[in-house]
């Protein structure tokens, strides 16, 4: 035989294996794939059609088949091994006449594998050829870009696995475990809370003295003066405040048979009140129209055993639908001034139990005829009201804008500053301090003039909610536009981006005990970094009964706290922010900056920051707030020695390691 046709025959086998794999390799359209797991920020994901239900087009390109969906998005897909290769095209899809912006990006076994870089309306598509070989998992992503996610249509275009194996199937987010980062507080005191207090000369005050350690404690303060006293069991500070205004500097003494602790502790008498942000518990996002005066009472008994209070949580506000329904009247009472409904026998007796836990009493009205939940508002009968409030003993009031917009006159600015002007002018008349929340959701840049009309922290955006667009949580996008308003918060002064949906929270409809809330431990910690950082007002509002070890881990950490109640009063500025990660630094006091790391990717990853972006030179000492444990001092970078978690943060203070 011929050499040639023996090589020939020495092939066909070798021909015949190549056919074979070739003709066993399936090509699987990733819109077969289970479509009810993608998760993304608007709409629903269109098979063979752009998000519009229009061709998939992508700068004057139609393809045959694909999937159309909107940034932010996310896909899990489980590989098992059995895919050898993804492929697609990707770009913003025709249908928005140019405009959107968007990232795609796949990862592999948590390794990025295809980064698009920012993809504008109109611009050719991109290949994407990834080689998947012997891989678990494939994560497909699309985020905004750093910007909103108007017109980000998504088009995954032409886009297929080639399966060798057990085919691709969409799968859940795998659960992520929930970790305790702070440890527990010592047996010995550590004496917490604002290092100043901000009151009006000769107006009540109470304030319980936060302080972990073993109990008993006993409690002591040098010049304090006369008109105060110090309960040396409770660490209850109460009485009035002196009449002639300035600085009164006290030194607060904790002791126990286990140590003891001495903190500065200063009482500026004039006409600025919450010095610091304030801190409690909020019974909306629990309760809604549920709320009752037991209720109330049962959350100042649990702030109290819980430990909150020890860290500085003093608050316990009743937020709307504590006054009558529309419908049940009378209204109001001889005098004119609103009347608690029945589920609220005994307000006056409300705030005297809460005072006499050493907390303060918060509640709610509206400018408007009617609060948000249908419930008497304070129209035409401010003064009645807030004195009524003044003399119940309430030391915090929220002013809701809710059903005002109906009766409102005048134009501008001026129309939206009026309500809040008549009522904080009413408030600085009354026997007692009533710290001012305005609630108008931002409207008018109300951060440029909220303190000037009187109001001590004001909302500036809508309500919060946890669900979010796409790949985040609403708290995010919620606390990035609170924190591009860094230059107008002060002492007295507090951006609010709303209140700390944690633990278990309720539901306006629904008449059961609520849920736990759908965010990770790690977006919690992350959740706690920046409303810390950005020294806002710190309102828990999930259920106060149902407080459990992990809940009460991310409320109560004295280092992170202690970044929110700095007396310097900065809100912490935007170092960096992309679709991957955020950088926040606060100023302190002490000299020291906080810094909070957060990872916006889907992937845990280092994360490091360069001292030039702080305005740093030389070593620095670096201490975890979490965690509480000091790192090596460092010349010039300093990266996490342990990766950022998926949506978690590193929280850290620096100060001169000299």
């Amino acid at each position: 035989m011929p050499s040639s046709a023996l090589r020939i025959l020495l092939l066909v086998p070798f021909l015949c294996l190549l056919s074979l794999s070739a003709s066993a390799q399936a090509r699987v359209p990733l819109t077969s794939l289970d479509l009810t797991k993608l998760h993304q920020g608007w709409g629903e994901p269109k098979v063979d059609r752009s998000i519009e239900d229009q061709p998939l087009r992508i700068a004057g390109r139609e393809f045959a088949f694909g999937l159309g969906s909107h940034a932010s998005s996310l896909l899990h897909v489980h590989l098992g091994g059995g895919t050898e290769r993804f492929t697609s095209w990707v770009g913003v899809d025709d249908d928005t006449s140019g405009r959107g912006s968007l990232v795609f990006r796949a990862y592999g076994d948590g390794q990025k594998l295809f980064d698009s870089g920012v993809m504008r309306g109109g611009e050719a598509a991109q290949r994407v050829d990834l080689d998947l070989e012997g891989m678990q998992a494939l994560v497909l992503v699309t985020t905004i870009a750093g910007d909103d996610d108007r017109h980000d249509h998504a088009d995954w275009a032409e886009a297929e696995f080639h399966v060798t194996g057990a085919p691709p199937r969409a799968v859940d987010p795998p659960v992520e475990a929930k970790v305790l980062l702070t440890p527990p507080p010592g047996p010995e005191p550590r004496l917490n809370g604002p290092r100043v207090y901000g009151c009006r000369p000769g107006r009540p005050i109470i304030h319980r003295v936060p302080c972990t350690g073993e109990r008993p404690i006993v409690f002591s303060a040098d010049d304090l003066p006369p008109s105060l006293s110090l309960d040396l069991r409770t660490g209850i500070l109460s009485g009035t405040a002196p009449e002639r205004p300035g600085s009164y500097r006290v030194v607060l003494h904790a002791l126990n048979e286990h140590g003891a602790d001495a903190r500065p502790f200063e009482l500026v008498v004039g006409e600025t009140l919450a010095l610091t942000p304030p801190m409690g518990w909020n019974s909306w996002y629990i309760h809604y129209n549920r709320i009752t005066q037991s209720g109330m009472q049962a959350a100042a008994d649990a702030m109290i055993a819980s430990g909150m209070a020890d860290f500085g949580y003093e608050y316990v506000n009743i937020d709307d639908c504590w006054m009558k329904a529309r419908g049940d009247e009378p209204y109001r009472d001889a005098q004119g001034a609103v009347l608690p409904n029945a589920k609220f026998p005994d307000m006056k007796g409300l705030a005297d139990y809460i005072h006499s836990k050493g907390l303060r009493a918060g509640l709610y009205t509206s400018p408007g005829p009617w609060t948000c939940a249908g419930y008497v508002g304070a129209w035409e009968h401010e003064e009645a009201d807030a004195r009524r409030f003044a003399e119940w003993g309430f030391d915090f009031l929220k002013h809701d804008w809710c059903s005002y917009g109906n009766v409102a006159t005048g134009e501008g600015v001026e129309r939206l500053q009026r309500p809040y002007r008549v009522m904080s002018d009413i408030l600085k008349t009354l026997d007692r301090d009533v710290v001012l929340n305005l609630c108008q959701y931002g409207m008018g840049d109300v951060w440029k003039w909220g303190g000037d009309v009187g109001g001590h922290s004001w909302r500036t955006t809508g309500d919060l909610g946890l669900q979010g667009s796409g790949l985040l949580p609403g708290f995010y996008s919620i606390g990035l536009n609170n924190a591009r308003h860094d230059e107008y918060a002060r002492p007295g002064r507090w951006n609010d981006p709303d209140y700390l949906l944690l633990g278990w929270v309720g539901s306006a409809h629904g008449m059961g005990v609520g849920e736990p809330t759908t965010l990770t431990g790690n977006e919690q910690y992350s959740y706690m970094s920046m409303w810390c950082l950005m020294a806002a007002p710190l309102f828990f509002s999930g259920d106060m009964t149902r407080l459990d070890e992990f809940t009460l881990n991310v409320l109560c950490n004295a280092e992170v706290i202690d970044v929110d109640q700095d007396p310097l009063g900065v809100q912490a500025h935007i170092v960096l922010h992309d679709d991957e990660q955020l950088v926040l630094a606060k100023s302190m006091a002490d000299g020291s900056i906080a810094v909070g790391l957060f990872n916006l990717a889907e992937f845990a990853r280092p994360m490091a920051v360069d001292w030039t972006a702080l305005e740093l030179s030389g070593r620095q000492r670096v201490r975890d707030l979490w965690r509480q444990r000091d790192f090596d001092a460092h010349d010039r970078t300093f990266e996490v020695e342990v990766e950022v978690a998926r949506h978690g943060v590193a929280m850290l203070r620096l100060w001169p390691s000299d």
